[in-house]
Order: C-alpha cells, then sequence, then structure tokens
C-alpha cells in the first residue's frame, strides 16, 4: 500500500510512518524543512519537501496513494486561527480531489462537534466540515483527547512557583487524555484496514483523570508530592500566554478551549462516544515528563 503523511516526524507522524514502514508499505512523508528529509529517508520513507497550503505541491505528492493521513499544522502567526483552519480544509479538499484519493485519515480534536467556542478546535470543526464536502471519499476524522504533552507547558510554572494549572479544572476522572503514540497506533489501524465507509469518527484517549490527579501524580514523579492543580482566571491565562510568547491570536484562542474544557461541553460527545482507552496511562506519561523536567537539574 502506498501512504502519505503530513505532518513531518511530529510526535504522531514519527511512529505512525515508522508503523507503516514495519507492516511492508511504501510511506512518503511531507516536510516543509529541507533539513528533515534525511531523517525521513532514514526511516525508509520518502521525503516531500514543500507546504501543506500549496495545492499543485499537495496535488503531486497525493498522486498515486492509497489513503492520504491529514493534519492542520500550528499558524503560529495565523491572524485568524479558525479561518486558518478552515482554509487549510479547502486546501486538501482540492488537491485530494485532483489526485483521486478515496481514503483520508484525518487527525481532528475532541471538541470538534463545537461549531464555536472552543478556540482552535472550533477552527479542525470548520476543517471537517470542508472535507466532508467530498460526498465520494472515505473520511475517518480522528478526535483524540488533551495531549498529555501540551502539560509540559507547565514545567516553569512548576520550577517558578510550585504549581501546575490552566483556566480549567476537571474532577471526577472526566478528564480525557492521550499520548502521541496511542493516537499513531489508531491511525496506523484505520490506514491499514481501509475498511471504513463515509464519513465517520473515532475519539482517542489513553486515560481518564482529574486535573488533581494529574498535579498528584505528576507531583510525585519529580520529587514534589506537595504539587497541586491550580485554577487561573481567563485574564491570568491569557496574560502567562503572552508572557510565554503567543501571539494575542493563539492565546486567545487557547483561553477559549481552556474555557469549553472547563464548561464540560468540549468532552460531551466524547463522553456519549467512549472509546476503549490506548497504553500509555497517566503514570507511564508522569516518568516522561519527570525525564524533560529534570534536563538541566542535574
Amino acid at each position: 500500500m502506498k501512504y502519505v503523511i503530513t505532518g513531518s516526524l511530529g510526535h504522531i507522524g514519527k511512529p505512525l510512518t515508522e508503523t507503516l514502514i514495519k507492516a511492508g508499505n511504501e510511506v512518503t512523508v511531507i516536510t516543509s524543512k529541507p533539513e528533515h528529509a534525511s531523517q525521513i529517508e532514514a526511516l525508509g520513507a520518502k521525503a516531500a519537501v514543500g507546504l501543506v497550503d500549496d495545492v499543485d505541491f499537495l496535488t503531486k505528492t497525493f498522486s498515486g496513494a492509497n489513503a492520504v493521513y491529514t493534519m492542520v499544522p500550528t499558524k503560529f502567526d495565523a491572524m485568524n486561527v479558525k479561518q486558518w483552519h478552515e482554509q487549510m480544509g479547502k486546501t486538501y479538499v482540492q488537491a485530494l480531489k485532483a489526485a483521486n484519493i478515496k481514503y483520508v485519515v484525518n487527525l481532528s480534536s475532541v471538541g470538534a462537534h463545537m461549531a464555536e467556542g472552543a478556540g482552535p478546535v472550533s477552527g479542525l470543526h470548520r476543517t471537517e466540515a470542508a472535507l466532508n464536502t467530498l460526498s465520494d471519499v472515505n473520511i475517518k476524522h480522528l478526535r483524540p483527547c488533551y495531549f498529555y504533552h501540551n502539560l509540559l507547558a507547565n514545567v516553569g510554572l512548576i520550577k517558578n512557583m510550585n504549581i501546575m494549572g490552566a483556566n480549567f479544572e476537571v474532577s471526577d476522572k472526566k478528564f480525557g487524555i492521550v499520548h502521541p503514540n496511542d493516537i499513531a497506533s489508531a491511525a496506523a489501524e484505520e490506514l491499514m484496514r481501509l475498511d471504513f465507509k463515509g464519513h465517520t469518527i473515532r475519539y482517542i484517549g489513553s486515560d481518564d483523570v482529574s486535573t488533581d490527579e494529574i498535579a498528584k501524580t505528576i507531583g510525585n514523579a519529580i520529587g514534589k508530592s506537595d504539587l497541586k492543580w491550580v485554577v487561573f482566571s481567563d485574564e491570568q491565562a491569557l496574560q502567562g500566554m503572552l508572557g510565554a510568547g503567543l501571539s494575542e491570536e493563539l492565546a486567545k484562542n487557547y483561553v477559549e478551549m481552556g474555557t469549553a474544557i472547563n464548561s464540560g461541553e468540549m468532552y460531551s460527545d466524547y463522553r456519549k462516544n467512549h472509546p476503549a482507552l490506548g497504553k500509555t496511562k497517566l503514570e507511564d506519561f508522569a516518568k516522561e515528563f519527570a525525564a524533560m523536567y529534570n534536563v538541566g537539574n542535574s
């Protein structure tokens, strides 16, 4: 089978590519950075260097593939985050149609049922909607939960203030969280089976926890048993992200996403369609977090 993977060798793209190659498939990985080509080729894949918003490049790269894995990269300088996601959906539609692709596995997110009010995830709602205009293409939208790796943004906060947190809190094990390896496994499974028809959704989670559990488990892993999850106001969260160097547009969207998590709406459809959970539990990720946290501490 021939596959094209967007997203270069990121947290999902690399293990996904490795799995597909190991199974004997032919894989082309799209990257915008020429210096990544050798890393892609070292895995046994073909590197296609170009931009994902270039329809002609995508069409040429997609042509001849049995299936394509699509994702929308974060555009840190986007003037309108939701519009960027919508436009990327339309760009993919043009290229997929021109290349006559019939199977697509698309990376979306939990909360993508929300047309408004979920920050960048409402942008992914627009991406899904654009792709769904391809009536003769079979599309599996993957909707993973909040990424474990997002928690690494708390490293500085822990070191400086001995707390972690956000503008949301979730109790009673209702906060789905996911490891990129489990997303990659699900994506590889869908790509290699290609048994989905029409436009369907698959939720992906690794563990269901509370935000207090997150702080406790990570605290224990880094030797801070008293670590607490603190809820920030939207304004505090906004100022913190601006201080970390995010653009105002991106920061406002992330604050909006936190508000959607806090209200429970972000996860409402996930709870109605709860998936079997993946392998990587919070305790497993806490070890990864500790390794990153301790870099430079020794």
